[in-house]
């Protein structure tokens, strides 16, 4: 019997008592069907590929389980400024089409050191060691942000939820931007920067102690921040972004190589102009055999604060140098 026949043979106040309920169920039928429809993986038919909030700063990992994950920053909107960065999303795909929002992973109020404000999460990486996935994300333990800065760690067994923070890492400059690689025989390497500094040394064994000393990476061309780490064909790259500016718009992304993970590095040039963004921040990852770059613009917004995150194939030539990558435009994704 359908709502129509039922209704035929009810008057009164047993028609609204069935109308009531009638409404109620559907409502909850609509519920459950949105909450699966926001289960549902994006498509990315193009750039950028997140289009639900605004996301920067992307580190791209390939884990285990095969498939590539993105750990970005978070521009919260409406933009104020870099100062409301919080609340860190993972994405992955398998197939670089499909893109799954894993969820929130940290939060400012879930950092036990952390400024009391609140704010200020920017760039994070995570790494995989032992059995165990290290996030690493830059955030002050004070008011004074600029010169309280911590690099802080949270752990977990799964690469996109379950994370809990562990403290920060001991002994470092106040300076943001955490690039942790881990090298073909388990050594792991920690990199960092700002201000036209970027430092390097060693990780200990338990991936949250600084192993020796921090060294300035030598070689780089107008460093400003955002440094990354990857290996090919035994020749470690460090990219980065710079201060240069192209009719108002700044930050290409520059790279250096090196035999040796902690340099001395030999400058190589520019691997991407700059977007229509105020800054860019990369990470170079290869997936399935093709080398991919990772990078953010304002094609959403506009706005230089509410950034999106993107990525385009990358290419080598012959010796080893990068070939230039030309950011793609964006095309509105679709569900």
């Amino acid at each position: 019997m359908n709502i129509y026949n039922s209704l035929s043979i009810l008057t009164g106040k047993s028609k609204v008592l069935y109308l009531q309920t009638a409404m109620i169920l559907c409502l909850g039928l609509s519920s459950a069907a949105c909450s699966a429809q926001e289960k549902t993986d994006t498509v990315a038919v193009g750039n950028p590929f997140v289009t639900d909030i605004y996301t920067a700063d992307p580190s791209a990992h390939v884990w285990k389980d095969g498939r590539l994950y993105v750990y970005p920053s978070h521009d919260v909107a409406p933009a104020r400024g870099c100062d409301l960065m919080d609340q860190y999303h993972v994405y992955s795909t398998d197939d670089m089409v499909h893109w799954k929002d894993e969820g929130e992973i940290l939060r400012a109020s879930q950092v036990q050191w952390g400024r009391p404000e609140g704010g200020f999460m920017w760039a994070p990486d995570c790494a995989y060691k032992n059995g165990t996935y290290y996030f690493y994300f830059p955030h002050p333990s004070g008011t004074a942000w600029n010169s309280t800065w911590k690099i802080g760690v949270a752990t977990s067994k799964s690469p996109a939820s379950g994370f809990k923070s562990q403290g920060y890492i001991k002994g470092l400059e106040s300076m943001i931007d955490p690039c942790v690689f881990v090298d073909d025989d388990g050594q792991a390497y920690f990199y960092y920067g700002g201000g036209g500094t970027c430092k390097g040394g060693k990780l200990k064994d338990n991936m949250v102690e600084i192993d020796g000393e921090m060294h300035k990476m030598e070689g780089l061309e107008d460093f400003h921040e955002a440094s990354w780490v990857h290996k090919r064909n035994g020749i470690y790259y460090l990219s980065y972004s710079d201060n240069h500016d192209v009719n108002g718009k700044h930050n290409q992304m520059r790279y250096a190589t090196s035999t040796s993970p902690l340099g001395p590095w030999t400058y190589r040039g520019v691997y991407m102009d700059p977007t229509d963004s105020y800054t860019n921040h990369g990470s170079i990852v290869q997936f399935k055999g093709q080398w991919y770059a990772f990078y953010h613009n304002s094609s959403l917004s506009h706005q230089d604060w509410l950034r999106s995150i993107c990525f385009d194939k990358l290419y080598y030539n012959t010796d080893g140098t990068i070939k230039k990558v030309i950011p793609s435009g964006f095309v509105k994704s679709k569900n």
